[in-house]
């Protein structure tokens, strides 16, 4: 019975297309708000100005307060624990060969580094304070940051999981 449901579900993640539609749908979320701010705001701000713009800083500043009290309070404890989870998913994945744990490794990582480039850009805001334009451009380039992360994140679990469903379909494994 269990050998049925397993079958109709494809345990196997980088065969599975569930693995791929979440992969799309999270590199997606990450890339549609800068430091929880949506990207449509930021085109606002820079279109017209005024308000929006003044809604834009208000937004940021609130996200880069909470993303520094975050990082004050329980930042090393978060970072620790992070750190043990990925440690735990290498080990499994490449030391015992567990598939699933090379597939949320490969997932989990990359968003690893874009909380790191966040808590970075975030410090940076903080301390350079930018307003109108100068905003704009840290908002953007730690934009274009994390979609870079996120295509060789994408690209990098493709050309790994092209490989394991080969292995695993010529090696019949």
């Amino acid at each position: 019975m269990y050998g049925t449901i397993f079958e109709a579900i494809d345990m196997r993640s980088f065969s599975s297309l569930w693995y791929w539609i979440m992969l799309a749908v999270v590199w997606s979320l990450v890339g549609h708000r800068v430091l929880g701010v949506p990207v449509d705001m930021i085109s606002a701000a820079r279109r017209h100005g005024g308000q929006a713009e003044q809604d834009l800083e208000d937004m940021v500043r609130i996200n880069v307060l909470r993303r520094l009290h975050f990082a004050a309070q329980g930042g090393i404890w978060a970072l620790a624990l992070g750190c043990f989870g990925m440690t735990v998913l290498l080990i499994l994945g490449w030391g015992y060969g567990l598939e699933l744990a090379q597939a949320i490794f490969l997932l989990c990582f990359p968003l690893g580094v874009v909380v790191l480039l966040s808590f970075l850009t975030a410090r940076r805001i903080r301390t350079d304070d930018p307003q109108g334009e100068a905003l704009h451009r840290h908002l953007m380039r730690h934009r274009f940051r994390v979609q870079t992360v996120g295509m060789g994140a994408i690209f990098i679990t493709a050309l790994w999981g092209m490989n394991a469903n080969l292995t695993i379909n010529v090696l019949g494994n």
